[in-house]
């Protein structure tokens, strides 16, 4: 199996991150996790984050950045993630206005000039899924599919979350293979069954029912680059949540290597 590394997607920690970014961060490096991927800075310039992370021996995988800001900070977004060394822009969400189908076929074309001008500057733009991808179709294919099938893998790459993959009625394993090799970052999470509609009761890794073990395989095998915990909601304290996480991810897949 290849080693991928082992990030963490600072949402999950935004109660925390909202009165101590710095402190938060040094708290994560300190677990294990080797990278980190942004939802916000806590107001650090970009300079003074770099130097953080070097500190720390973290690596900035990548940011999410809201479709407003990809529309009205562009550029400043790249240079933010140049200074920090961040390969990697992700849309993460689009607000429920914007999901219907012809909304996305405006998506389409605007996320191919995103990912051109992200890889002028060396950055790989790309896309996390939710469940409502799975549930729109453009011209009788499920938006999920539409948008890599429609945009070359140069501009748009795979950021798939595997919860809501299998929170969507798919096959969490086929999808990975599906997209092999377009799949550079993969969001591992954990959930529990519950009334469909009624959202994702996520949990810390192990304590679900998504097959985890098997789905790491799949990702070494899809060549995916980073394997990233998030948690969108937490029952525990999240410091304690994504200790918890890591240190199944030590006892079920970093031992190996």
């Amino acid at each position: 199996m290849k080693r991928m590394g082992i990030g963490l997607q600072m949402y999950t920690l935004r109660d925390v991150t909202a009165t101590d970014f710095e402190g938060t961060l040094r708290k994560v490096a300190a677990m294990g996790y080797e990278g980190v991927e942004f939802a916000g800075y806590g107001g650090i310039e970009a300079e003074s984050l770099r130097d953080l992370l070097q500190e720390l021996k973290l690596t900035a995988i990548g940011s999410h950045i809201s479709l407003q800001a990809l529309d009205t900070n562009l550029e400043n977004e790249i240079a933010f993630l140049k200074t920090i060394g961040a390969n990697y822009a992700i849309c993460p969400w689009l607000p429920l206005e914007e999901r219907d189908s012809e909304s996305w076929r405006g998506h389409l074309v605007k996320f191919e000039q995103f990912g051109k001008r992200f890889r002028e500057e060396g950055i790989t733009f790309a896309y996390h899924n939710h469940d409502f991808e799975f549930e729109v179709e453009i011209d009788g294919e499920i938006v999920f599919d539409a948008l890599y099938a429609r945009i070359a893998p140069e501009h748009l790459q795979v950021e798939m979350d595997i919860g809501w993959v299998q929170y969507s009625g798919k096959d969490p394993l086929a999808y990975i293979k599906k997209y092999t090799d377009r799949l550079p970052l993969l969001h591992l999470k954990d959930f529990r069954a519950g009334e469909k509609g009624k959202g994702i009761d996520t949990v810390e890794l192990g304590r679900g029912d998504l097959p985890l073990v098997p789905i790491i395989g799949a990702a070494s095998e899809a060549n995916v680059e980073w394997l990233i915990v998030e948690q969108d909601t937490c029952a525990n304290p999240p410091l304690e949540s994504v200790a918890e996480s890591m240190e199944w991810l030590k006892n079920n897949y970093l031992n190996q290597f």
